[in-house]
């Protein structure tokens, strides 16, 4: 039983955004308010980026730069993977592994759809694990 990432976006992703201008602290601010530790960055429909906790530790705090000055454009990771619906939860787990990645943003179409989290992917691939041991259990005690 592979658990696709439409099943993990049926279960509630909202998808929470920035534009590039937003500075770092107001981005910051809507991750604290939603709680999560990354935002996508938006230009209108386009996905520009993501800005996560991380990227304010390492390149605003650990820089000496401020967080109300600093425009989210100028820290943002641009370069972001990206995967569709069809995606199971185990090649989630092992691109979000490889790559030392936590979020990823699901397009469909070229439209985004939403986005997942490793929190995500790995309660999908526990629930996956105990249905198997479920069902190996119950053919097991007949």
């Amino acid at each position: 039983m592979a658990t696709f990432v439409r099943q993990m976006l049926s279960a509630g992703s909202d998808v929470v955004s920035v534009t590039p201008d937003t500075s770092v602290y107001d981005a910051l601010r809507v991750m604290a308010e939603h709680n999560v530790g990354a935002v996508l960055v938006m230009s209108g429909t386009e996905l520009k980026g993501l800005i996560s906790e991380r990227d304010y530790a390492r390149k605003v705090a650990l820089q000496g730069l401020s967080s109300k000055d600093t425009p989210v454009r100028d820290i943002m990771s641009a370069k972001i993977i990206c995967v569709d619906p069809g995606w199971t939860a185990e090649q989630c787990m092992a691109l979000m592994n490889e790559r030392h990645i936590r979020h990823l943003p699901v397009l469909d179409g070229g439209t985004l759809v939403g986005v997942i989290s490793i929190r995500d992917v790995v309660k999908a691939v526990v629930d996956e694990q105990q249905f198997t041991i479920n069902a190996l259990t119950h053919y097991i005690t007949g």
